[in-house]
């Protein structure tokens, strides 16, 4: 009877520690339970239970306290105090897949918070027992352990080398080709988060073949998949000339332009990026997405979408403008230039305006015919409204006054310099009143138009100082038309006209009256 007794105690003890981790487990998914179970000390009685005799038991705690660490820093940090994170990595290697998983949860509850808890995982022995579970059979302990390197190497270069460092490389390149696409998916987006940092990290991963896999992913179905893939091969193409080759080598393009028409809309903004982060290093790596057709392809992604989503497709045309006045004009024949104008409309955040001055500036300024299509696009006002707009940001101001400037020491078309006049800065206005000096001295019907519009007019009652660059180009500009006309449109001429008809004396001959008829004429 004590023996059958002693036995029930026990079941029942067993059964109350299961409920009590469970039910743990379950509250702590809830953010408003979080605190409550903290301060009710529930953090050291699951680590009492990480000991347990019973597997479930153990896997539920971990599972607990991975719940619980992942809702906020500040509940990571006292895990990390409660000096739970090196009992939880050294029980891993001994335990079963369940518990694993569930560890592998902790440790990237942990990691993911600041680059601070992060390297408390990696000084626990936690990046070497991760990746000692990428090699268990099992495909979700995989997963697990994948994203827990992720969100370690995602911090800082530091951190992405000690995982490198702990040979995860090969492994994760190797969970490329396995079938599961839940662990494609993390283990391309841990890939990419190594990669981001420096070149030295990205290199290590190429080295390892990630390209290769990584390239025949990009026509997948699955949209989760893509994103990741397109953002891997994006890290991996910023860093240099060689690495971008590399991507272009394993022929991306252009098989990534059918994904600027994802439906997803994160889908085409990698794809974009991507193509930004090739174009930007070299002529020849621009002019290869050229002359597959990328550039139109942009424009009309650009056309539809809006919002953050047109960033990097707005810097891909001004890396590829900026390059040589080939690939600018190549833009142009895109007609990249409106697209780009209607960007600078709809769009509010500055940045984005920005990003597309930016891009306009590095079309334009390369020669007279690219300054004449940004022109007569209307956008030199546009420019100069932003230059001048106190709302507008710092770095937006200067990229419209250096982008007003690069264009206007090309532009010669008269019809969309003279409004400039009426409205821009000294600053601003002596490079307009220049442009006019290398323009009238060669062009008789530019020179009328400039009189009837009322052009010369307005240069006269420019107030430069004498002996300025400003007063030397308006001297240019009076030269080209006869001394009475300019003195005609010099202010106070009227009114000296007028003085002079007050003080002009006729003479007395002039002013005879004739004599009277007579009557038989």
């Amino acid at each position: 009877m004590s023996q059958r007794l002693i036995i029930q105690v026990f079941e029942q003890y067993q059964k109350s520690r299961l409920h009590f981790v469970q039910t743990v487990a379950d509250l702590a998914t809830r953010p408003q339970n979080s605190e409550i179970l903290h301060n009710a000390g529930v953090m050291p009685m699951l680590r009492s239970l990480l000991l347990d005799t019973v597997p479930s038991i153990q896997h539920k705690a971990a599972l607990a306290l991975g719940n619980l660490a992942d809702q906020s820093d500040n509940l990571a940090e006292a895990l990390v105090k409660e000096g739970i994170l090196p009992q939880l990595v050294q029980s891993m290697t001994s335990q079963n897949r369940f518990y694993k998983k569930a560890a592998a949860f902790v440790l990237r509850s942990v990691a993911k918070h600041s680059p601070d808890l992060a390297q408390a995982v990696v000084n626990c022995g936690g990046v070497d027992a991760l990746v000692l579970c990428l090699e268990e059979f099992d495909p979700g302990v995989k997963e697990a352990a994948a994203w827990g390197l992720g969100c370690i190497a995602r911090h800082n270069a530091s951190l992405s080398q000690a995982v490198l460092e702990a040979g995860a490389a090969p492994l994760l390149v190797l969970c490329l080709v396995e079938p599961e696409m839940a662990l494609k998916r993390v283990v391309a987006s841990t890939l990419s988060d190594i990669c981001k940092h420096t070149p030295e990290l990205a290199q290590t991963v190429v080295d390892n073949g990630a390209i290769a896999h990584l390239a025949q992913m990009i026509l997948s179905r699955d949209a989760k998949l893509k994103r990741q893939v397109f953002s891997a091969l994006s890290q991996i193409s910023k860093h240099s000339i060689g690495l971008a080759e590399m991507v272009v080598e394993a022929e991306v393009f252009p098989a990534a332009f059918v994904s600027l028409n994802d439906p997803d809309d994160y889908v085409r903004k990698n794809v974009a990026i991507l193509m930004r982060e090739v174009a930007k290093h070299t002529p020849e790596l621009s002019q290869l997405i050229v002359n597959c057709g990328g550039l139109s392809k942009i424009v009309d992604y650009l056309g539809e979408t809006r919002g953050q989503l047109r960033l990097p497709g707005i810097m891909m045309l001004g890396y590829v403008a900026a390059h040589n006045e080939s690939l600018a004009m190549a833009v142009i024949l895109c007609k990249g230039v409106p697209q780009l104008a209607l960007c600078l409309s709809e769009e509010h955040e500055q940045h984005m305006k920005s990003a597309t001055v930016w891009s306009l500036d590095q079309i334009g300024h390369h020669t007279t015919e690219h300054a004449k299509v940004v022109a007569t696009a209307n956008l030199l006002p546009k420019l100069l409204a932003l230059y001048m707009d106190a709302s507008s940001s710092e770095d937006l101001q200067a990229k419209s006054k250096k982008a007003l400037k690069n264009i206007l020491q090309k532009c010669t078309l008269v019809s969309a310099l003279e409004p400039l006049l009426y409205d821009a800065p000294s600053n601003i206005l002596k490079h307009v009143v220049c442009q006019f000096s290398k323009v009238l001295p060669h062009d008789s019907k530019a020179r009328r138009l400039f009189v009837t519009s009322g052009g010369l007019k307005k240069i006269q009652e420019i107030d430069a100082e004498p002996g300025s660059a400003l007063q030397e180009y308006i001297n240019a500009i009076n030269g080209c038309f006869p001394e009475e006309i300019v003195r005609y449109y010099s202010p106070g001429y009227s009114e000296s006209l007028l003085q002079r008809l007050e003080g002009y004396q006729p003479e007395d001959s002039l002013h005879t009256p004739p004599a009277p008829p007579s009557e038989g004429q």
